[in-house]
């Protein structure tokens, strides 16, 4: 067999050249998992907190938990 038809194999720089495949690789992925979560569970929980903050009476809460005997320091009327 002849040395001229076989290639010779690539014996340097294997290893950093797999990883900078694989940084990029692992860059992106967490990057668009970070993006997924921001966007598909933060921003409408943040929503959900807003909308319900902003008809919430604490008071009324605090007399109807009063009025359910919860609190030892405030009985019921």
């Amino acid at each position: 067999m002849s040395s001229a038809l076989l290639p010779k194999p690539q014996m340097r720089r294997l290893l950093a050249r797999r990883m900078k495949f694989h940084l990029l690789g692992a860059f992106f992925v967490s990057f668009g998992c970070a993006a997924l979560y921001k966007f598909g569970v933060a921003e409408p929980r943040k929503k959900a907190y807003a909308e319900f903050y902003k008809n919430y009476d604490p008071m009324k809460d605090f007399e109807a938990m009063r009025a359910a005997g919860v609190f030892e320091s405030a009985p019921p009327k």
